[in-house]
């Protein structure tokens, strides 16, 4: 597991975020200020930390949630 230090953009206070796989893109969330920002991590490393809207957040939530379903469900020649 792999541990990243995050210094926020908008308000500079660091914050500690936990990752499983050391690759990562994906939402951050401030801790203290609460800004969105769209972050890549690459080999434990951050490589970019652009801000993101709720609107965008909202979107790739739901991109991710068609991706998980379409995993989940049997394509259609195995139902034959």
């Amino acid at each position: 597991m792999a541990v990243l230090t995050i210094k926020c953009p908008s308000c500079a206070p660091e914050g500690r975020v936990s990752f499983v796989d050391p690759d990562y893109e994906g939402p951050y969330t401030c801790w203290k200020c609460h800004g969105l920002f769209s972050i890549t991590v690459q080999a434990g490393q951050l490589k970019s930390c652009q801000p993101l809207s709720r609107e965008e957040l909202q979107r790739q939530q739901e991109i991710e949630a068609l991706k998980a379903k379409f995993r989940r469900s049997p394509s259609d020649k195995d139902k034959s």
